[in-house]
């Protein structure tokens, strides 16, 4: 019989090698719907792709010096990073393109860019970052659930509250999401 994921972690974690070989199968379909998850609030035409994402997340974690407690841990630990890379990958595209990101707009076109607002990954970021240095858990409920994928009784899990605190803190944060995302000009997830 296979030992748990979390089994695994601890033993990852107390020096054996080969308990990461092991982990990787088990975690791995979780990882694509955190991914999936993650990049469903991307644009479409964006250049990195679900395994992609799993793989450079994973690069990162196993890099990572954690103590795991466990695989909902683990896996809270995962959407948080993919985040991490979205943004990150946001950022090295804004530098790269000419003009810091800046984008040419006809004065003809003006009133159609401001009459369409749209979600910018860094702008959410800057936001998420914000309600984090107030209230850290409605962070992270809002990481795990909008970016993670995880559901109301997974993202309870991992953070130690019930589903009915997850979908209060919810209620409460997007409400503070959108309210400053709109302010900066953008929209907030749904």
């Amino acid at each position: 019989m296979e030992p748990s994921a979390t089994i695994l972690l601890h033993a990852w974690r107390g020096g054996e090698a080969t308990a990461l070989d092991r982990l990787l199968p088990l975690v791995y379909d979780e990882l694509a719907r955190i991914a999936r998850g993650a990049l469903r609030s991307e644009r479409a035409d964006h250049t990195l792709q679900t395994r992609a994402l799993v793989h450079e997340a994973y690069l990162r974690l196993i890099d990572a010096d954690v103590s795991w407690q466990d695989k909902a841990h683990f896996m809270a630990v995962a959407a948080r990073t993919m985040r991490r890379v979205l943004v990150d990958h946001a950022r090295s595209r804004r530098r790269q393109k000419r003009g810091g990101g800046a984008v040419k707009v006809e004065l003809e076109d003006i009133a159609a860019v401001v009459a369409a607002p749209s979600l910018d990954v860094l702008d959410l970021h800057d936001v998420l970052e914000r309600l984090a240095a107030f209230d850290a858990r409605k962070a992270s409920i809002v990481e795990l659930h909008f970016f993670g994928g995880l559901s109301y009784d997974e993202t309870a899990e991992a953070v130690g509250v019930s589903a009915a605190t997850v979908d209060r803190e919810l209620r409460m944060a997007k409400a503070w999401l959108r309210h400053e995302l709109t302010a900066k000009g953008s929209t907030a997830p749904e």
